[in-house]
């Protein structure tokens, strides 16, 4: 069965098309018109190996927050759609990513109920020219928009791309995992109340 899925949304503030494979191989096309952003949906892409493609035009003359959290809808709902019933999914993942001095972890439940904890700091405003806040509320919004239960913490570390970075690999590797098919229970959604929607 094929896990793919696109998404149009448009509002005043966004114009937003993601279409995505679960079981791609990390091919992406993206461009959201902020180049940080870019770097880190790639990094979420690549690791991940669900191909993307992302269009984003937003309103970057007030600022980057709508466009960062609109993408973050789109990629959610995306997602969900593609996973359908998540039958035969294997669901839970968890990983501690190490990139240079920092080590962040990350665990999912792919469950049909979204929740974010949030338990990382920055200890400065922005990565060149993004805000550090809109890492959280890009997370938040795939989160939501998923129906996934994710958990993210920096351990530790010091540089605020590397933190960044690690947040957006350690969920792409949890995703990845958890998306995947179980070949031991395919056909079944493991889930004992039997729905995950």
């Amino acid at each position: 069965m094929s896990r793919k899925a696109t998404i149009s949304r448009t509002t005043n503030e966004t114009a937003i098309s993601v279409s995505v494979d679960i079981d791609g191989t990390g091919t992406s096309k993206i461009a959201t018109g902020v180049g940080f952003f870019d770097h880190m949906l790639e990094q979420l892409s690549r690791h991940s190996l669900i191909d993307m493609e992302i269009e984003t035009k937003g309103d970057l003359h007030i600022d980057d927050h709508h466009t960062v959290e609109d993408t973050g809808i789109a990629i959610g709902q995306a997602i969900a759609k593609a996973l359908g019933d998540r039958r035969g999914i294997t669901r839970y993942a968890s990983l501690d990513l190490a990139m240079d001095e920092t080590m962040t972890r990350a665990a999912v439940d792919v469950s049909g109920r979204p929740f974010l904890v949030w338990n990382v700091a920055f200890s400065a405003p922005k990565i060149g020219t993004f805000d550090t806040e809109l890492v959280r509320e890009f997370f938040q919004a795939l989160a939501q928009n998923a129906g996934i239960t994710l958990h993210i913490q920096n351990i530790y570390g010091a540089n605020n791309h590397h933190i960044a970075e690690t947040c957006f690999k350690s969920v792409a590797r949890v995703l990845r995992t958890a998306t995947e098919i179980d070949p031991r229970q395919q056909g079944r959604i493991p889930s004992t109340k039997g729905s995950l929607a």
